[in-house]
C-alpha cells in the first residue's frame, strides 16, 4: 500500500516551483500550518525560488501575534498575486503584516474575494467548472460595477457581472491550484490525517482536491505521526491526497492558544469561569442586540461589539437557548473571544467551513449578529477598510456570504467615534462629551453590505447603537427606540451624518439596558417548524 514520506520543511519547500499556485488552509492561527510556510520563506531568502506566487486564502494565514502566515512570503518578488477572504490583522497600535505593506504600496495584486466564494472556488477547479455564479457581493465592494474586489490600482480584473433571466450575478472565476498546504493533529504513514486536536478543518478537504485533481501535490503539516492506521471515522482528509507531510510538533492550536481541548470539543468544561462583559456602554449595545435573539433560534455571531452577545446570554441564563454557527465550522457551544475568536468551547460538532458556508450562504440560520465600521444613509455597511489603519480590519472574510440571504440581520456598533465622554448612570445615559466622528455618513470607506439589495430582499435589518435603535425600512433609516436620557434632536439627529427619520411610535430603550445587575432578559421562542405537523399526527386524547 501506498505510503507518504515524511519531509522537513526544507524539504518541502523544494516542492514548489516558480509560478506555481498555492492554497492555503488557515484561519488566522487558527489551523495555520505556520512552519511550512516559514519554510518557503527561508528557501527564497537563500535561493530566490520559488519566486511569482500565486496564493489562495479563503480565510487569513497567520495573525499579528507571533503566527507569521503569510508574511513567511512577503519578501521582494516572492508574491505576484494574493487572492483572500481575509487577511492578518489586530491593533492599531501595532506595525501592519507585511502583506499590507506590498499591497498599499502596488508591489502585488490582491482581491479581497468572501470567503464562503472562495472555498467554493476549489470546489468548481476540483472539477473542473469555470467558476462560482451567485449573489453574494452584489452591490459591494466585490461587484465589478464598484471595486470587483480589487485591493490597489495594480489589481487586473477578476470578478464578472452576469445577467441570467433578468437576474444579475457576480461570476468568480475558478483557480487552478498547483501546491496545497494544509495541517492536521495526527498522520498515519498512509497520509491519512484526523482533526482531534484542532478547532476545525476549515477547507482543506477541498484544497487538497483542487491541488490533487489538477495534478498538483498537497503537503500537510501535522503535530505529531500515528504508528498505526488511524481509526477510520477519524479519518478528515484521505491519505489518497497526501504528497507530503511535515511534523511539528510546536504548532500553535490558534492565535497564543497552544492547545485547549474543549475548543476541540475533546473535553466539556464548565462556563463558570467566563468573565461578565465589563459594565459599559460595550455592554449595553450587546444586551440590547441579545433582546432580538428567541429561543431555539440559530444564530450566526461576527466580531466586534457583537463577540460580547453570547456572555450576556450567559449572565442572563439563556446560553443554551440559542444554536451558535461560526463561519470557521463549530456548531453550537459557546463562542470564544479575544485571541480564540473563531472557536467555540463544548461545541455540538465541528464541521468543514466550507459546508458551514453552504448553510449560511442558503440563509438556513435565523439570525446574524454582526458589527459595523460606518453606515451609510441608504443603509450600506462598511466593515472590511479602514483607510486610516487597514490592517485594523481583516477585510470581508465570510461577512458577505453570511449577509446575503440572512432573514434577519442585527449591526452593533457606537452612534459617533472620536474621544466621548459618555456615562451610564441609574438607568440612563448621560452623554457629557461626544465623538466629533459621525459613523452613520453621507460617504463610507467602502461598500460590505448593499441596504439596496437587502430592501430587495425583505431582509430585517437593525443597526443598534448606545443611543438608539435604527432599522432600514422601505423609506430609509428609521429610529425606533432612543435610549433614556437622550434627546432626540441633539444627540441623535443632531449627531448624525445622514438623515434620519423617526418611527411615530418612538420607543424608549428599557432602563434595565444601563444598569449594572442582570436585566432580566426574557427570549421569545421560535416557532417549531414541525409543530403543526406534529399536532395533526398526534392521536386523539
Amino acid at each position: 500500500m501506498r505510503t507518504v514520506p515524511v519531509l522537513t520543511g526544507a524539504e518541502a519547500a523544494r516542492l514548489i516551483a516558480d509560478s506555481d499556485v498555492i492554497t492555503v488552509s488557515s484561519s488566522s492561527g487558527l489551523g495555520c500550518p505556520d512552519a511550512v510556510l516559514k519554510a518557503i520563506g527561508e528557501r527564497y531568502a537563500e535561493s530566490g525560488a520559488p519566486a511569482n506566487l500565486t496564493t489562495l486564502h479563503p480565510i487569513a494565514a497567520g495573525d499579528m501575534y507571533g503566527i507569521k502566515g503569510i508574511d513567511h512570503l512577503c519578501q521582494p518578488g516572492q508574491l505576484r498575486r494574493v487572492l483572500a477572504g481575509s487577511y492578518p490583522s489586530g491593533s492599531s497600535k501595532l506595525d501592519p503584516p507585511l502583506i499590507r505593506g506590498l499591497i498599499h504600496n502596488d508591489q502585488i495584486q490582491a482581491l479581497n474575494i468572501p470567503s464562503g466564494v472562495l472555498f467554493q472556488m476549489h470546489r468548481a477547479a476540483s472539477t473542473g467548472q469555470p467558476g462560482v455564479l451567485t449573489e453574494v457581493g452584489l452591490g459591494t465592494y466585490a461587484d465589478p460595477r464598484l471595486e470587483g474586489g480589487k485591493m490597489n490600482a495594480v489589481t487586473e480584473n477578476f470578478v464578472q457581472l452576469m445577467k441570467i433571466d433578468g437576474t444579475d450575478y457576480l461570476f468568480y472565476p475558478a483557480v487552478n491550484v498547483d501546491v496545497a498546504i494544509i495541517r492536521a493533529t495526527t498522520a498515519d504513514s498512509y497520509g491519512n490525517l484526523s482533526y482531534e486536536e484542532e478547532c476545525s478543518t476549515l477547507g482543506a478537504l477541498d484544497q487538497a482536491y483542487a491541488a490533487h485533481n489538477h495534478g498538483g501535490i498537497v503537503i500537510a503539516q501535522v503535530k505529531k505521526l500515528s504508528d498505526a492506521q488511524l481509526v477510520t471515522q477519524a479519518v478528515r482528509v484521505p491519505g489518497i491526497l497526501v504528497d507530503a507531510i511535515v511534523v511539528d510538533p510546536d504548532q500553535m492550536q490558534t492565535t497564543q492558544t497552544f492547545y485547549d481541548p474543549a475548543l476541540s470539543g475533546e473535553i466539556h468544561r464548565n462556563l463558570d469561569d467566563i468573565e461578565p462583559v465589563e459594565f459599559g456602554l460595550e455592554k449595553v449595545i450587546a444586551r440590547r442586540a441579545a433582546a432580538e435573539l428567541q429561543v431555539n433560534a440559530i444564530v450566526n455571531l461576527g466580531f466586534g461589539i457583537s463577540a460580547a452577545i453570547p456572555r450576556v446570554l450567559l449572565e442572563e441564563g439563556h446560553a443554551e437557548d440559542v444554536t451558535w454557527v461560526i463561519e470557521q465550522g463549530a456548531v453550537g457551544g459557546f463562542p470564544a473571544t479575544g485571541f480564540a475568536f473563531g472557536c467555540a468551547l463544548n461545541p455540538q460538532a465541528l464541521v468543514q467551513s466550507a459546508d458551514q458556508f453552504t448553510l449560511l450562504q442558503g440563509g438556513g440560520f435565523d439570525v446574524a449578529m454582526l458589527s459595523f465600521l460606518e453606515v451609510s444613509g441608504a443603509g450600506d455597511v462598511n466593515v472590511s477598510y479602514l483607510a486610516a489603519r487597514p490592517h485594523v480590519t481583516a477585510g470581508v472574510g465570510g461577512f458577505s456570504d453570511i449577509i446575503t440571504k440572512a432573514p434577519k440581520i442585527v449591526y452593533s456598533g457606537y452612534f459617533t467615534a472620536g474621544k466621548k465622554d459618555i456615562q451610564v448612570t441609574d438607568g440612563k445615559l448621560n452623554i457629557v462629551a461626544d465623538g466629533t466622528i459621525a459613523k452613520f455618513a453621507p460617504k463610507i470607506a467602502q461598500i460590505s453590505f448593499s441596504g439596496e439589495m437587502a430592501r430587495r430582499r425583505r431582509q430585517e435589518v437593525l443597526y443598534i447603537t448606545e443611543r438608539c435603535v435604527v432599522e432600514l425600512t422601505e423609506d430609509g433609516l428609521t429610529v425606533i427606540e432612543i435610549a433614556p436620557g437622550v434627546d432626540l434632536e441633539k444627540d441623535v439627529l443632531g449627531k448624525s451624518g445622514v438623515p434620519l427619520l423617526v418611527s411615530p411610535d418612538l420607543q424608549l430603550m428599557s432602563p434595565a439596558l444601563f444598569r449594572p445587575e442582570p436585566m432580566g432578559l426574557i427570549l421569545s421562542r421560535k416557532p417549531s417548524r414541525i409543530a403543526h405537523l406534529v399536532r395533526q399526527s398526534a392521536p386523539n386524547r
